[in-house]
């Protein structure tokens, strides 16, 4: 049995390396590395799959939640409503423009942030909501929009972890994350269920003016070469890049089936273990299994863990320390605002290997273990 990772990339990659090789190759050979036609092609390729009118290509995924925001006009000390329990990518960038963050508390089962807390967050100076669906599924977007309808607010979706999830709303569409909002903002760093070889990002509307307003700031404001209407960054993904997820594209829905079908034979596993709580699925979305994330007791988490990778099974603990609890949050902290799900949480969650290499074999060695633990402990 091959070692068991937590991603196993090389593994994808001998399985489409022909194809990936070539494509490098070519991008190479026509030394059309930024803004090639590989870009515009995979511009149009994920446009078409999501079912969006407009995707923009940009360098990462912590840039385009900064270009989406800045493209919204948000003015210093406005309030932007997000979870306390995500990757801090989601918060820094909000720092960074001088807005203020506002952390709000998560749902127990899907660990996805809590409409009712955002209700109660909303102040004159509110402006905008960044939901993240968390781990493969999408917050509860009904209720989202509505609340976002109701305050005049702007949603910008980030879905890094989520891409090609699909979501009923009320009226009964079904939509993809990052395709709700204003924005929806992804990553499409390696280990992502889509992941290029390298850094790389891309921001999603069906807002014409957004659109455009977002394409000049990731070229440094210009719609003109040389002429420069906004201040904007440099923000691009290269070519070699979009040739790589041109090619992922075509099998993301086979690598999501890939990762479904793990998760339920983790489900399956545990199903009669009390000490364990396996991710919920929401029935208005489906899941994608960017990470598979379990509870178990605060008192078994860190052993648990230990066991595990003394026998070569890796185990990662997304997220440890809650963002309030981060020192460069310090200056957020207002004293009057607790967390108790987010805390909990912080304890509990533990991640299993998922990717969509993992063999029959390795699934079953991975679950031994984890049942062996709580057998002996």
């Amino acid at each position: 049995m091959a070692n068991i990772q937590m991603v196993d990339l090389n593994g994808q990659y001998e399985k489409i390396r022909t194809e990936v090789d070539q494509a490098i190759t070519n991008v190479v050979r026509s030394s059309a590395f930024i803004n090639g036609p590989e870009v515009k092609d995979f511009q149009k390729e994920l446009e078409d799959y999501l079912g969006v009118k407009h995707v923009i290509p940009c360098a990462n995924g912590t840039d385009a939640l900064q270009i989406a925001m800045m493209a919204l006009d948000l003015k210093e000390g406005d309030e932007i409503i997000t979870t306390n329990f995500t990757f801090i990518a989601t918060v820094e960038v909000i720092a960074l423009l001088k807005l203020k963050p506002i952390l709000v508390d998560v749902e127990e089962d899907t660990y996805n942030i809590d409409p009712q807390k955002i209700r109660e967050a909303i102040t004159p100076k509110t402006k905008a909501i960044v939901p993240v669906h968390l781990f493969g599924q999408c917050a509860n977007m009904n209720e989202i929009l509505s609340i976002a309808e109701e305050h005049n607010l702007y949603v910008l979706e980030d879905t890094a972890q989520a891409i090609s999830a699909k979501y009923t709303l009320a009226d009964g569409s079904i939509k993809t994350a990052g395709t709700m909002g204003h924005f929806g903002c992804t990553s499409f760093f390696p280990s992502k269920n889509l992941g290029c070889y390298g850094d790389g990002g891309a921001l999603y509307t069906n807002d014409d003016a957004l659109a455009d307003k977002a394409r000049q700031i990731c070229n440094h404001g210009m719609k003109v070469r040389y002429y420069h209407e906004l201040i904007g960054v440099n923000s691009r993904l290269d070519s070699i890049q979009a040739a790589i997820l041109r090619i992922k594209l075509r099998s993301l829905d086979d690598y999501c089936d890939a990762r479904r079908s793990a998760a339920d034979f983790y489900d399956a596993a545990f199903a009669d273990v009390s000490e364990i709580q396996t991710p919920a699925r929401f029935a208005d979305s489906t899941h994608t299994f960017h990470q598979y994330t379990m509870r178990v007791p605060a008192e078994d988490r860190n052993h648990l863990q230990k066991h595990l990778m003394d026998q070569g099974i890796p185990a990662m603990i997304y997220y440890p320390v809650p963002l309030h609890e981060q020192e460069a949050f310090d200056h957020l902290k207002t004293g009057n605002v607790d967390y108790p799900v987010t805390v909990q949480l912080s304890k509990e969650v533990l991640s299993l290997p998922m990717h969509t290499e993992l063999s029959k074999e390795q699934l079953k060695t991975i679950t031994q273990e984890v049942l062996n633990y709580f057998k002996n402990k």
